[in-house]
């Protein structure tokens, strides 16, 4: 199987007043979405994510819990996007990326449908929620453990995308039963002779990719 392209990325509530979310306009479609980017060579995910999210937003972040996975397609091949809450700074102190025209900070439900693409709509929905609770430090204390596994939040494909030729963006995987918060990325899962697309994906990523 191809190698999925990794990217990461952030929940981002910002500090100040009301609970507010960031979202992003492109540049190139004019799609709002949530910041996040593909990793550069040699950088972590969590690395990645936060400078993702300095470039897009032009906001410094505390970086908090790994808070969930989304998975699609993306121009033909596997994306896999981690994701980490996040609050950031009031005040915007560095420009925002070429490739960034916008960034906004909405509440959930006017962030959820400024989103372009029915993935990260379903996706924020799912873990908006969860994020406020934990900002407001509601969310229960977990004890991250190296090798314990968390699952990752996975929104289902829109019925109509499944019925129709591949859409770029179109998940690939299911809803978790329940998003958490976890310090932890998903660990690596028993080999399995009918292994999903997830878990073939996740496979690779904690030991194919050195293979």
């Amino acid at each position: 199987m191809r190698a999925p392209v990794l990217a990461a990325g952030g929940i981002v509530l910002r500090r100040g007043g009301d609970p507010l979310f960031a979202v992003v306009r492109m540049r190139k479609r004019n799609d709002w979405v949530l910041p996040k980017g593909k990793l550069d060579d040699g950088e972590t995910p969590r690395d990645a994510a936060e400078r993702e999210v300095l470039e897009e937003t032009g906001h410094l972040v505390e970086v908090h819990e790994f808070i969930g996975t989304l998975a699609y397609d993306s121009g033909g091949r596997s994306k896999v996007v981690h994701f980490w809450r996040m609050e950031a700074a009031p005040e915007q102190t560095h420009p925002l990326m070429k490739d960034i025209r916008a960034v906004d900070w909405l509440p959930l439900d006017q962030a959820i449908e400024r989103l372009t693409r029915a993935n990260e709509r379903a996706f924020l929905a799912n873990v908006g929620p969860l994020v406020l609770e934990a900002a407001a430090g509601k969310a229960q204390t977990l004890s991250p453990r190296p090798n314990e596994a968390t699952p990752p939040v996975i929104v289902p494909s829109p019925p109509a995308a499944r019925r129709t030729a591949p859409i770029d963006d179109g998940p690939i995987t299911e809803l978790a039963d329940a998003p958490s918060l976890a310090l932890e990325q998903p660990g690596e899962l028993e080999p399995d002779a009918q292994l999903t697309m997830l878990q073939r994906i996740r496979k690779w990523w904690r030991g194919g990719s050195r293979a």
